[in-house]
């Protein structure tokens, strides 16, 4: 048997080679997952390199450092093959585990597939060593070399693709440097060294010859040279990274600040660390004062409850947080803020922190409460101003039927008068025309009373079965639609909305009431009624073939008094105005499409959830988190 040794300082920069390919090769590995297309292949390649040409090099050196006194020699076949089987079993396992959507099942063959390619370039380039005798192996030691390998490359790989900081790397590389170099001298622990009888030595060599000193160095000061080049390749594109991380910040902020924002960040729990100068700007709160839950000292008292309320909630679900509250200016002043907030989560799903902005919309809902105010008065305007009217309106129609009651008395007074007809007849003719004038004007000062009590209206939203109502409004207009030889086609498929019922029979048996009483007699009068789901509302149409609108009058057929096309059928022109107000009442919009001679199609879009009205005087109220 040969006695052997080993060479301290090589086995040292062994390990250090290990450990230094082992974190160059982990750092470009970790690149893997955020590129595409070219630079991923690229950083595949240069893991592969750093780590299949560092665990050859150690491996390399350890073998230089190892003592045998007696001749070695290498087959240089077998030792590239060693080299390319280090670097393409890597390769192979950076591959996988880099792959997108990659998870920790991944790293179960990444790992193993990376730790049989290190035992199997070691046992490969032992193969390679040509020593004058025998060389054998301890199959339980070899197998506890192979263990070390596979347990070693994977820890190291999950530490690496489970977290991208730079303790965690240099923490996995040591892991992996050390098992790399465990597994080498584990397996050179399994091989016996016999040597034949013309190359036995009668001492031990205790040191290497200077040219095999040599050899070690420049081997080692190259792979050295290589793994700095690949370390500054990926200092270089963090750089990259790092300038493109700054114009998106850049960016992030310039877009906050054009929505007249304030960017704040918390921490998992709501608290607020670290400087928050934009928190700090609008409240004029000192870091002591906001930090942790300070910042909620600046809120409202009347908002705070359910600020904090919403936010539990919000944590608990992982949810956007969006929100409304008032805060307390540096000016000691209350202004209105509309709050969004994401979650950034870890790669396991935690919520790491929070990203938020608090927009100042003090003006905008000064100018909702002014608007409301203004409609409030115009409505109450509106009621004394019809009110008042019809005063003096009833006094007309009062002395108008006494006028029309003494008409006898006039007739028999004017008895035998050369011009009593024409008078009696001139008379009767102004009596009509007031009668009109005065039911006209009655009908006018009716229906701006109704508008303005529909300002003033309670609403009571209830679960409404679409189907069902449309079918109601079909039957009660089946008489109209006989009459005109019409069919009504309401389609099953009609969703459930919360609304006002009587606003919306209002609404629809108004626009249904119109659609039969403007069909065209030319052809069979056709009326559908569908509805469509536009995000979070409905869609309700109602088309007809009837007669049409003229393009110029889509507008004003919704102003009140105003009728267009051809006026063959009763009608004030208020009925599409009071359908306007309520639609708008339930928070929705309608619109009409139309062509002249081809049909109409009138659109209301309304919330499915909640097609109720504001409350009247209402301040704003937070929304909820979605």
């Amino acid at each position: 048997m040969v006695h052997t040794a080993y060479n301290p300082a090589l086995v040292a920069l062994s390990i250090a080679i290990a450990i230094f390919a082992s974190y160059t090769a982990l750092d470009l590995g970790s690149r893997v997952n955020g590129a595409s297309g070219g630079r991923r292949f690229a950083w595949i390649g240069g893991a592969a390199l750093a780590m299949g040409g560092g665990i050859w090099s150690m491996h390399f050196v350890g073998m230089l450092a190892f003592e045998m006194g007696i001749p070695a020699a290498y087959d240089a076949g077998l030792t590239l093959i060693s080299l390319l089987i280090a670097i393409g079993a890597t390769g192979a396992a950076f591959a996988w585990v880099g792959r997108t959507g990659a998870g920790t099942r991944d790293v179960l063959v990444s790992g193993p597939l990376m730790g049989i390619g290190i035992a199997g370039m070691h046992y490969t380039g032992m193969a390679a060593l040509h020593v004058p005798g025998s060389l054998a192996y301890s199959l339980s030691i070899a197998a506890l070399s192979v263990l070390i390998a596979v347990t070693a490359a994977t820890v190291g790989l999950w530490l690496t693709f489970r977290h991208h900081g730079v303790w965690q790397k240099i923490v996995a590389a040591f892991v992996m440097g050390f098992a790399v170099a465990g597994m080498h001298y584990t397996g050179m622990a399994a091989a016996t060294f016999t040597a034949g009888e013309a190359g036995a030595h009668a001492g031990h060599v205790s040191a290497l010859a200077p040219n095999q000193q040599n050899l070690a160095l420049l081997v080692g000061g190259a792979t050295f040279l290589i793994l700095f080049l690949a370390m500054l390749a990926s200092s270089i594109d963090q750089q990259r990274v790092q300038r493109e991380l700054s114009a998106s910040e850049a960016r992030f902020r310039a877009a906050v600040q054009a929505v007249r924002g304030v960017l704040w960040t918390n921490d998992a729990k709501g608290r607020m660390v670290g400087e928050q100068p934009g928190w700090s700007a609008i409240t004029g709160q000192s870091r002591e004062e906001y930090q942790g839950f300070g910042w909620a000292d600046a809120v409202h008292p009347d908002d705070s409850g359910p600020t904090i309320e919403a936010w539990n909630a919000t944590v608990r679900d992982k949810r956007t947080f969006v929100h409304e509250h008032r805060v307390r200016a540096s000016d000691g002043t209350w202004r209105h803020y509309a709050i969004r907030a994401v979650p950034v989560l870890t790669p396991d799903g935690a919520i790491r922190e929070w990203v938020g902005v608090h927009t100042d919309i003090t003006e905008q809902r000064q100018a909702e409460a002014e608007l409301r105010e203004s409609n409030e008065e115009i409505q109450r305007y509106a009621y004394i101003v019809s009110h008042d009217l019809r005063a003096p309106l009833v006094n007309v129609m009062g002395f108008t039927s006494e006028l029309d009651a003494t008409r006898d008395e006039i007739r028999s007074a004017l008895k035998g008068h050369v011009d009593a007809a024409r008078i009696d007849a001139d008379f009767g003719e102004a009596l009509g025309f007031i009668s009109a004038a005065v039911t006209r004007m009655e009908s006018l000062i009716a229906a701006i009373l109704k508008l303005s009590r529909e300002g003033r209206r309670s609403f009571r939203p209830e679960s409404l079965d679409l189907n069902a109502l449309f079918q109601r409004l079909a039957d009660a207009h089946r008489h109209q639609t006989d009459a005109a030889s019409a069919e009504v086609i309401v389609a099953s498929d009609l969703p459930k909305i919360t609304a006002d019922r009587l606003a919306m029979e209002q609404i629809f048996g108004n626009l249904l009431d119109n659609a039969v009483k403007y069909l065209d007699p030319a052809r069979t009068g056709r009326i559908a009624i569908t509805a469509t789901a536009v995000g979070a509302r409905i869609r309700i149409d109602i088309s007809d073939n009837g007669r049409g609108i003229a393009e110029r009058d889509h507008a004003r057929v919704f102003e009140l008094f105003r009728r267009s096309g051809t006026q063959d059928r009763p009608g004030e022109g208020i009925g599409l105005a009071h359908v306007k107000a309520l639609v708008r009442s339930l928070g929705g919009r309608i619109d009409v499409t139309s062509k002249l001679g081809d049909g109409t199609t009138f659109s209301v879009t309304l919330p499915r959830g909640s097609a109720t009205a504001l409350n009247e005087g209402a301040r704003a109220t937070s929304l909820a988190a979605e």
